[in-house]
């Protein structure tokens, strides 16, 4: 059973899934493993016949605690400062920094991946005073937070430390304030200027009331409140807010012992890495999730997350091959979900695996893979190849007219390769088929080499391979009976065609040229005279 089914079938009663995100910058690809996850856990609620709601929150009272993406005329005057009060980069029409970078940019990569929570601002949940009931629990029960960082986390507080941070009437700032009594009504606070590293204070003392979103709650507390507020039953978090004695352990004893809240149910999912490499968005490291998603289809993108379990770590590295074999075992896994013989093991879950990979909670799952998909390495050599109509090729290659999905699908990836063309593809996958001249590189092949494009060139003329498959085949073929090892064979059709020792997939590359063309070339090359 799919992960996400178990955990549909082990609840009962109407659910509600529950993600968020700190908008501390430019939101990287990791981030989009939570929001998938999420959403597959609520289809899977959906599909067992529960009611299920699928929130997604931003933490903009969170203080910006980063200068990666802030100039520094701006750093003096708004660390410290709530993210929601922080201004949006130059040129953004954002209301504040956190709009721009989520709410104008990583909230659109949700749609087009068929995810539709229901959006919500944390900033807002306190000037609503919608978490001022929690805010008075915290500072009536500050003896037990206090009693439980130390118990949990070993983390000890001082016996006038109070879990409260409010935002300083005079600077503005919520990252350097220290509060020391409560009166029942009103909180006394200091702006330190020592506060933490990364701000200065203004030195500010004076006492508010911290309800109505002029205070928020440390992360732990504010964490536990919003689970009693919103009714969270479902929400997941990465591994390193969940090792022992950390933040999801905290939050979950204060909603416990502090709000008498049950915890939702949680899904610790593992992260995903750049060579090797956890991303960082107040670092700015990492690749932004909107930059990716030009490039990865929807489809892909959500296969990306979901085929493996959620605690299993994700390296992905945009270079190189690794989004063309992300879309070959896509494929694979489509056509094995269509009842085609596939090579290679499949994962017992493929079906429900591919099913949740599509759009929208009820997508048909038969007819998508059933489709045309056309190789994603093949694309992209038959866009580098001048005068190739990619449509015309593909409905020769499929043996009848491309459906109104196929198209779609087909015009989804030519965008896609030629996204990776451009940005991410190795130098041995762009080419440039030397057709008007034979390459001098020919005249470096040896007579067991020259003799084994003769052999291929006849057996082409006389078995006309058409696709990729069937001209790889052909190749290794025709290098067996020939008794030349592959790799010589591949290096002479490089030298022939492209004039070079490597390249992209032999077949496909010249299943992308015209027949005669390419049974005329290997013919020459292997009539040339060494050199």
């Amino acid at each position: 059973m799919y992960w996400a089914d178990e955990l549909a079938a082990a609840v009962a009663g109407p659910q509600v899934v529950n993600d968020s995100k700190s908008p501390s910058g430019t939101v990287h690809i990791g981030s989009l493993r939570g929001v998938v996850l999420h959403d597959a856990i609520h289809r899977a609620l959906l599909g067992a016949g529960l009611e299920s709601r699928f929130l997604y929150g931003v933490d903009d009272m969170d203080a910006m605690d980063s200068q990666a993406l802030l100039t520094p005329d701006a750093v003096e005057r708004y660390m410290g400062a709530p993210l929601s009060r922080v201004p949006a980069p130059a040129g953004s029409n954002a209301a504040s920094y956190a709009r721009h970078f989520v709410g104008e940019i990583f909230f659109k990569t949700f749609e087009p991946l068929g995810i539709k929570p229901e959006f919500y601002w944390v900033s807002e949940l306190y000037a609503a005073s919608r978490m001022d009931s929690y805010v008075k629990l915290a500072l009536d029960r500050a003896d037990r937070v206090r009693s439980i960082y130390l118990r949990v986390s070993h983390v000890e507080r001082p016996s006038i430390w109070l879990p409260i941070q409010i935002i300083c009437e005079n600077c503005g700032k919520i990252g350097t304030t220290y509060a020391t009594d409560w009166d029942g009504s009103t909180v006394a606070y200091t702006c330190k200027p020592d506060m933490v590293s990364w701000a200065k204070g203004c030195g500010h003392e004076g006492r508010v009331s911290p309800l109505g979103g002029r205070a928020k709650l440390p992360w732990n507390l504010e964490w536990a409140a919003r689970w009693g507020v919103l009714g969270v039953t479902i929400e997941g978090c990465g591994k390193d807010l969940a090792t022992t004695g950390g933040s999801r352990d905290r939050s979950e004893a204060i909603s416990r012992e502090v709000f008498e809240v049950e915890p939702p149910r949680n899904v610790t999912y593992e992260f995903l890495n750049i060579g090797g490499r956890k991303m960082s968005t107040s670092k700015g490291q990492g690749v932004a999730a909107h930059t990716i998603a030009e490039v990865l289809p929807p489809e892909q993108l959500r296969f990306l997350f979901l085929r493996p379990r959620p605690n299993q770590v994700i390296d992905f590295d945009p270079e190189g091959d690794t989004i063309p074999r992300l879309f070959d075992e896509f494929d694979r896994i489509a056509a094995a979900t269509a009842g085609r013989e596939v090579k290679g093991e499949l994962p017992s879950d493929h079906e429900r695996l591919f099913a949740y990979s599509l759009l929208g909670p009820s997508p048909d799952v038969t007819g998508a893979a059933a489709a045309f998909r056309p190789a994603f390495a093949h694309l992209a050599l038959l866009l580098q190849i001048p005068g190739v109509d990619i449509a015309a090729r593909m409905e020769a290659e499929k043996g009848a007219p491309l459906t109104d999905m196929e198209l779609a699908l087909l015009a989804e990836r030519v965008a896609s390769a030629r996204a990776w063309l451009e940005s991410y593809a190795p130098e041995r996958a762009r080419l440039a088929v030397r057709r008007d001249e034979m390459p001098a590189e020919v005249g470096a092949l040896d007579e067991a080499q020259r003799a084994y494009l003769a052999a291929l060139a006849a057996s082409a003329e006389a078995e006309k391979p058409g696709s990729g498959d069937a001209w790889q085949t052909l190749i290794f073929r025709v290098a067996s009976e020939t008794g030349l090892v592959s790799g010589r064979a591949f290096g002479a059709l490089y030298a022939a065609f492209l004039g070079r020792t490597n390249g992209p997939r032999a077949g496909w590359l010249l299943a992308g040229l015209e027949p005669a063309f390419v049974v005329e070339r290997l013919r020459a090359a292997a009539a040339v005279t060494p050199a």
